[in-house]
């Protein structure tokens, strides 16, 4: 295990990645993608896959298991409280797992999740004995009302999901980090593995992703480097980044260094 794990609810993770199962070419270009990636763990949505308990054996899920991954179910396409818990009920049934990646979409254009909606949700399933990871926007004050509610850790977005346009609001997303004492992980909206890493160096403990790879020409190799540029930035935010100057600095000393002056060698 690594010696600076991703800890969510009390477990310990070794990638701080997490990758999303949708919009592959192919199962063998995600079975590939996620082999190269190695990350904490896959979402998996019964909504939009067509994964219910009495299919549960279907080839998607057989696909799943082969990974040997631990699977992140989440409510994918719910657009209220009750449509979310009940899907996140089905979910534990057929993965057998208590842990859920909670979305309530607000709004069909933007799919920006219901903030309200979202902590309604959050609460009851946290009840129901559930490891909420809510989506949620770089609200925070909606941040802090799901943390309130019980959840463990919160995962804003960085842009409407699918656009790939990295992070819009910087000084929000920053606020988050500054203000928040839980693991936030961003979820939505990277596009480059640039951005990846430039979350990360915020303090940002992981991400999620998953149009971002599986659209690209390369898959798996996007997977790759998804995954070295977090741990990049990751590494970066425990060296401690340098402090930045409004004028230039010499990079070479010059006190102290002997220098061989033409005007002293002709005297």
């Amino acid at each position: 295990m690594t010696t600076d794990p991703l800890v969510l609810y009390g477990q310990s993770f070794a990638s701080r990645l997490l990758l999303g199962t949708a919009r592959y070419p192919s199962p063998a270009v995600l079975q590939a993608a996620v082999q190269r990636a190695r990350p904490a763990m896959v979402t998996a949505s019964l909504r939009r896959q067509g994964i219910n308990a009495t299919n549960a054996g279907n080839s998607f899920w057989e696909l799943l298991k082969s990974l040997a991954v631990p699977v992140l179910p989440n409510t994918a396409g719910c657009h209220s409280v009750q449509e979310a818990v009940t899907t996140a009920q089905m979910a534990r049934e057929v993965f057998d797992t208590p842990w859920i990646k909670l979305e309530v979409i607000g709004d069909d254009y933007t799919l920006q999740p219901d903030t309200q909606q979202t902590v309604e949700a959050a609460a009851i399933l946290i009840k129901d004995g559930f490891q909420v990871l809510p989506y949620c926007t770089e609200d925070l004050v909606q941040c802090q009302r799901l943390i309130d509610v019980g959840c463990q850790a919160v995962m804003p977005w960085a842009a409407p999901i699918g656009t790939g346009r990295g992070p819009m609001n910087p000084y929000a997303l920053q606020l988050l980090r500054e203000r928040l004492n839980v693991p936030l992980l961003v979820d939505a909206g990277l596009g480059l593995p640039s951005h990846a890493a430039q979350v990360m160096e915020w303090g940002f403990d992981g991400v999620l992703l998953n149009t971002a790879v599986a659209l690209s020409q390369d898959p798996v190799a996007m997977a790759g480097a998804f995954a070295d540029a977090v741990a990049a930035g990751r590494a970066a935010r425990l060296a401690g980044a340098m402090e930045q100057h409004s004028s230039a600095q010499p990079s070479t000393p010059v006190l102290g260094t002997p220098f061989w002056h033409h005007d002293k060698a002709q005297a």
